[in-house]
């Protein structure tokens, strides 16, 4: 059980990691929604907020409380994920190897750390792959139980997981072995469990104009065909799965469709249908359309079961350790970067510094600049933006946001008149603000820096409540 403890050791590292890098914008943003919990929001279903909600109650409205099970979840899903490696493939010693590949890889890493809608989503995800793989195993249709809440509760973490339902569907269907459990209650039992969990963000849906829904349907394949998204697509993934574990993972996902298409393996089967036809969607949206890095996550687990259990001949053997080590190596760089920030290097070469740099000085100089204009609050119409300064300013200081997405949020309008301090990005452009009668602040210029290197730049504005304004809230702010 060595490589248990591995995985200790990196827990540990990755908690601390979560308590010491300030948060990202969309971290604080999700933070938002663990304040006003609801059955759904405009981005996502409601999971990541409940995960945070469960952090905080924990360990606080601190970094590490918004993060806090982010580490647990992927040290849990690590472990389902080699049992079902066992269950589906026994006596090959899989489960550590494919819990190893997945934790290589920098999505794995990242979500480690951070708080993002993937973090409940891959552990669901996972968990529902292994009580699939249990189910394969025993035979036992119980399980169906299980594969339908974990697979439920995965959806209702993000849309993403209904490639995992379309993957249990072709699995039933191409499988002989699997089709008697369609005439069986069980199966279709699960199914209503999966519904079930689902049920909130559905609701949510249909009293919100159906606007969540509306709002993820509407992102494929939109601006005609072109290649360059599909070359974005794979040299992405090559890197955030790290070249060689994303080898593995691809030929691991082709063998797995072969062992199928040879001999019939059931197991082989559900692996390549819970990742080559989410692949197959991602590579035909990529033909017109930009796919995120983080959206093909999902399809990892299943492919690191299936390089680590399938691709058996000495020479992909060798390259799992080499994978393992350019993974640690690529990981410990981003990590080493977050922190210390060691390489100057610019916004644009930088992910780090432009999601996570610079924060804590540049909220300190916006508390500074509402102190000198005796500002009644601060404002931001960035959703992110407004976010993150209602989690960091001091805690008597007014935060508000204005974006239409905030309608969709039982939060309390401003009260007018009032004259505080709106914050703009001037990566939003030279236009004028989005809130009527803005005026620039004197020194109204700050810079959001680390270590000397600038990340961003901000301008501010004076800007006063009144009735009918554009929509705009008052954020919570952390708890004392």
């Amino acid at each position: 059980m060595g490589w248990v403890a591995a995985l200790a050791a990196l827990t540990a590292l990755r908690l601390v990691l979560a308590a010491l890098v300030p948060l990202a914008p969309d971290e604080a943003y999700y933070w938002v929604w663990a304040r006003t919990l609801q059955g759904g929001y405009l981005d996502h279903p409601p999971m990541v907020a409940v995960f945070i909600a469960l952090g905080t109650a924990i360990a606080g409205e601190t970094s590490l409380g918004v993060r806090l099970l982010a580490p647990l979840s992927m040290a849990l899903g690590s472990i389902l994920l080699a049992r079902a490696a066992e269950d589906l493939f026994p006596g090959r010693n899989a489960g550590p190897w494919a819990a190893a590949l997945l934790n290589a890889t920098l999505l794995a890493g990242l979500g480690g750390v951070t708080m993002t809608p993937d973090t409940p989503l891959l552990l669901f995800w996972t968990a529902a792959l292994w009580a699939a793989a249990r189910l394969h195993r025993s035979g036992d249709g119980r399980w169906w139980l299980v594969v339908g809440a974990c697979a439920g509760l995965a959806l209702a973490s993000k849309y993403t997981a209904v490639l995992f339902g379309a993957g249990m569907v072709l699995w039933v269907v191409l499988d002989p072995a699997m089709r008697r459990w369609i005439v069986r209650w069980q199966l279709w039992a699960g199914g209503a469990v999966a519904l079930l969990a689902f049920a909130p963000v559905v609701a949510w849906n249909a009293a919100h104009g159906w606007a969540s829904f509306l709002k993820q349907g509407g992102r494929a394949g939109d601006g005609g065909f072109t290649l360059r998204f599909l070359g974005e697509l794979l040299g992405g993934q090559a890197g955030l799965a790290t070249p060689l574990v994303f080898v593995l993972c691809v030929a691991g996902a082709g063998a797995a469709a072969l062992a199928w298409w040879r001999r019939r393996d059931t197991a082989a089967l559900l692996l390549a249908a819970l990742v080559l036809p989410g692949a197959a969607l991602f590579l035909w949206q990529a033909t017109g359309s930009r796919v995120q890095g983080n959206w093909p996550a999902v399809l990892y687990p299943a492919a690191a079961i299936a390089g680590a259990a399938l691709l058996r001949a000495p020479g992909w053997l060798r390259l799992r350790v080499p994978a393992l080590v350019l993974g640690a190596v690529m990981t410990g760089g981003v990590y080493l970067q977050a922190v210390a920030a060691p390489l100057p290097l610019p916004r644009g070469s930088d992910p780090t510094l432009a999601r996570l740099g610079g924060w804590p000085d540049f909220t300190a100089a916006v508390a500074a600049a509402a102190d000198r204009e005796g500002a009644g609050f601060v404002a931001a119409e960035e959703y992110g933006l407004a976010s993150l300064l209602a989690f960091r300013l001091p805690r008597d200081r007014v935060v508000i946001a204005m974006d239409a997405r905030w309608r969709h949020f039982a939060l309390p309008s401003p009260p007018t008149p009032v004259t505080g301090l709106l914050v703009r990005s001037e990566r939003r452009g030279e236009g004028p603000p989005l809130w009527p009668g803005a005026e620039p602040a004197p020194d109204g210029r700050l810079l959001r820096s680390r270590g000397g290197i600038q990340a961003e730049a901000y301008r501010l504005f004076r800007v006063t409540t009144a009735p009918g304004q554009p929509p705009a809230v008052v954020l919570p702010r952390p708890a004392d």
